[in-house]
């Protein structure tokens, strides 16, 4: 299970780095699924820092695509004094 997992981890780090939205959006969910094998490796092997991390790496992946999704308000700014 951990070959899976580290493969997809890698595929997930290239499709988040494409210039392309579809990629990106597809990596984001490639690294929850890797995220989840290496839980259940985790958890199987007996590594909790390893589980541990998971969820860490999880949260953060989920905050970013909330923070990527919701308008910038330094944009909104600029708009006001450019008068759009």
């Amino acid at each position: 299970m951990q070959w899976p997992a580290m493969a997809l981890s890698v595929l997930a780090s290239w499709l988040v780095a494409s210039k392309q939205r579809r990629k990106r959006g597809w990596g984001f969910w490639v690294f929850i699924v890797s995220n989840v094998l290496w839980v259940a490796w985790g958890l199987h092997s007996g590594a909790p820092a390893l589980v541990a991390l998971q969820f860490c790496l999880a949260a953060m992946n989920i905050r970013g695509a909330f923070k990527a999704e919701a308008p910038k308000d330094d944009a909104k700014a600029a708009q006001a004094q450019a008068g759009h």
